[in-house]
């Protein structure tokens, strides 16, 4: 399986968080080597009564943001998954998702206990209006 479907399906425990409101956040991680793109966070946002999400790009330097769709950040998402995060994060406040890729760029997507016991503040007013 290709990158892109196996982080399709990671994703969508993303839009089921989303869904049904557990949802704390997003990380993507581990980088090869040195790179200027440190992490990405994403994390829901309300824009004109529509739930999107915020990438936050982290870099050396400096941060941008950006924000999407719920399916057109899994788009830009998945273009970062090898080149360079080896790992994506998805915290609910029922378990912790980890997709990673080992050195033979197979994928895991592995879940543990919760660290979060608070899903967004900002999906919890969104899903109860």
């Amino acid at each position: 399986m290709s990158f892109t479907e196996t982080f399709s399906d990671f994703y969508n425990k993303v839009k089921a968080s989303l869904a049904d409101g557990t949802f704390a956040k997003l990380t993507m991680a581990k980088t090869i080597g040195n790179t200027d793109l440190m992490n990405i966070y994403v994390r829901p946002i309300v824009e004109d009564g529509v739930l999107k999400m915020e990438l936050k790009y982290k870099f050396q330097q400096e941060e941008q943001i950006e924000i999407h769709t719920i399916d057109a950040a899994r788009d830009k998402l998945v273009t970062y998954i090898n080149n360079p995060f080896m790992s994506a994060i998805l915290f609910t406040t029922e378990f912790d998702l980890t997709y990673k890729l080992n050195k033979k760029r197979a994928v895991s997507i592995t879940e543990k206990g919760n660290t979060f016991g608070n899903a967004s503040e900002v999906l919890l007013e969104y899903l109860n209006q």
